[in-house]
């Protein structure tokens, strides 16, 4: 595996970073986005995505790591029939990162129904994508990739809005328990 190409954004603020790290990541994704139909070198009549398979050193491209701080990252690997974009997500505490294997978990489970969502993410990563030349050749390049950005976007939003009704009805909970004293 050839060693990955890292971009970092450096944080100065929430708002702040996102936008350039989202715009780095849509760039990213639009220009490793030129898929073609490649049968494999192997086996006759067969198309398997070579970023999955590697078969074929010459078919990989070299990966990019696209990195917002320590935590948060993106590993776009790409081939010349497909793409594999993995997301690192924020874990600030123990309450999200439990929040945000759950909720990985549950969306991985129903893999099917997003087309493009590998069931098992890259190692060190907590989601991945898996985008073939069918899907390019079915559907829009640019929504395909807006997909992805509209992905992240709300990712964080949705965990922050889980944590912070865990911590309100724990809070319930409490003032409930404690009252009996």
């Amino acid at each position: 595996m050839a060693h990955p190409t890292y971009t970092t954004v450096t944080r100065y603020n929430n708002s702040a970073t996102l936008r350039p790290y989202l715009s780095a990541v849509r760039h990213t994704l639009a220009a490793a986005m030129c898929l073609e139909n490649f049968s494999s070198q192997n086996v006759e009549r067969h198309n398997k995505p070579e970023v999955e398979v590697r078969s074929s050193k010459e078919l990989l491209l070299t990966p990019v790591v696209i990195s917002r701080n320590e935590k948060e990252k993106v590993l776009i690997e790409g081939s010349v029939n497909s793409i594999r974009i993995s997301i690192s997500i924020k874990q600030a505490d123990e309450i999200e990162k439990i929040l945000c294997h759950k909720f990985m978990r549950f969306m991985m489970m129903r893999a099917e129904n997003f087309f493009v969502l590998r069931r098992k993410p890259v190692e060190g990563y907590d989601i991945s994508f898996l985008i073939t030349n069918f899907h390019t050749e079915a559907m829009y390049k640019h929504k395909l990739v807006d997909f992805v950005i509209h992905f992240m976007e709300e990712i964080d939003k949705e965990i922050s809005e889980m944590k912070l009704a865990v911590n309100a009805r724990a809070r319930i909970s409490a003032e409930e328990f404690l009252k009996r004293f």
